[in-house]
């Protein structure tokens, strides 16, 4: 059975907008309990991804958004071990690997399938080519004309992902903690995070000058983001989903 952590608010309640910064600060203080697993947890996702980039680009990329949800909800049970004052172990990790992967994969599965779906679907409607934007090429070099339509493409692919990652926000979460199905989790999350929207937009303001900030020293300061925002979407789940 999956654990469960008693009974989540339905559809989750609505918080103020500054919370979205409480979210990532919360990431970071429980970072700072135990930045040993948490490094060693980055060494392995590092290596899971570069292995599976190296080994299929784009097969690579839609794995790891299906295994996305084992791992996350694996990195939740570590949190909430930290967050009641119990040691988090480097196993955890791995708990989202136990009886309800079935329901996490299918989380993933349902997020690829719609990412290629939508990507497929613009690129065919648009008759952009994207492939640009891979393997470093300078699009500076691009005619504008084409240019104006590849970004427009892709600020329009960026849209219709957005519900996608409302939906996938939550759901590991909830099915690892409150063993909901994978639909239900995702219809709650999404629900939760449209409630949310306004923290949801603080919280993404936060990371995206984090994400600068991180990227700037040869990405090291990857190695301390990349936990602050896996325990920061705990801290979302707790504030937005436990019964007070």
């Amino acid at each position: 059975m999956a654990e469960r952590a008693g009974t989540p608010v339905a559809g989750g309640r609505a918080v103020a907008a500054r919370r979205g910064w409480d979210w990532v600060a919360a990431g970071w203080a429980l970072f700072r309990k135990q930045p040993r697993i948490w490094l060693a947890w980055v060494a392995v996702l590092v290596a899971i991804i570069v292995g599976l980039l190296m080994a299929h680009p784009l097969g690579g990329r839609l794995l790891l958004i299906g295994l996305g949800p084992l791992l996350m909800a694996g990195i939740a049970s570590g949190c909430r071990e930290l967050d009641e004052g119990r040691a988090m172990k480097f196993g955890h990790l791995f708990a989202g690997f136990g009886a309800a992967a079935g329901r996490l994969a299918a989380v993933g599965a349902i997020c690829a399938i719609a990412t290629v779906v939508i990507v497929l679907g613009v690129v065919s409607a648009s008759g952009v080519d994207l492939s640009a934007f891979r393997g470093g090429q300078n699009v500076a070099a691009m005619p504008p004309a084409q240019l104006m339509a590849v970004l427009l493409a892709m600020l329009i692919i960026l849209g219709l992902l957005t519900p996608v990652a409302m939906a996938a926000w939550f759901a590991p979460l909830l099915v690892v903690f409150h063993d909901r199905t994978a639909t239900g989790a995702m219809r709650e999350s999404f629900v939760a995070s449209l409630r949310n929207i306004m923290p949801m937009l603080v919280y993404g303001v936060v990371m995206l000058v984090l994400i600068v900030a991180a990227t700037l020293p040869a990405l090291l300061g990857w190695l301390v983001l990349l936990p602050v925002l896996a325990a920061s979407v705990y801290a979302s789940y707790k504030d937005i989903f436990s019964a007070v």
